[in-house]
């Protein structure tokens, strides 16, 4: 039995461990989500799952500033943002300083992977594309599979 609550799909047994030791490749990770009671839920699940979280915020904006600071082992980020730019700009800003970074895009908008897919810059990035509404439970498994 699943429900959904602020767009993430929980299942009946969250926040059991899905039997995948995610520390051997991810370690940090950084989580720019503008929806603050979304980043809470994501930065929870995740810290009991054994990841450090580097530093989260709201923004594209804060993100590149502290991408610098701490070299996250991967950067969850939504697409749609307040500030100046959107999560696909910044994933881009973050990739050009560091063309080796891990990025998750998670959005509600399917036309982002489009967008990702017809960027000549991030055509051999690792940028990966993770539709709303996210289940924890994928969302740790991807994590582990990375």
């Amino acid at each position: 039995m699943a429900f959904c609550l602020l767009g993430v799909i929980y299942d009946k047994h969250y926040p059991v461990h899905v039997g995948l030791r995610q520390q051997d490749k991810i370690q940090t990770i950084m989580i720019i989500e503008d929806e603050e009671d979304i980043l809470l839920v994501y930065r929870d699940f995740l810290e009991k799952k054994g990841y450090t979280i580097e530093a989260s915020a709201p923004t594209a904006n804060e993100v590149l500033r502290d991408y610098e600071s701490y070299r996250p082992d991967l950067v969850i980020i939504d697409y749609r943002l307040p500030g100046s730019m959107n999560g696909l700009e910044a994933a881009e800003k973050i990739m050009r300083k560091d063309p080796a970074a891990k990025i998750l895009m998670i959005t509600a908008y399917e036309n982002v992977k489009r967008e990702i897919q017809e960027n000549p810059f991030l055509s051999d990035k690792q940028i990966f594309f993770m539709s709303k509404p996210v289940q924890l439970a994928h969302l740790a498994r991807f994590i582990a599979s990375l």
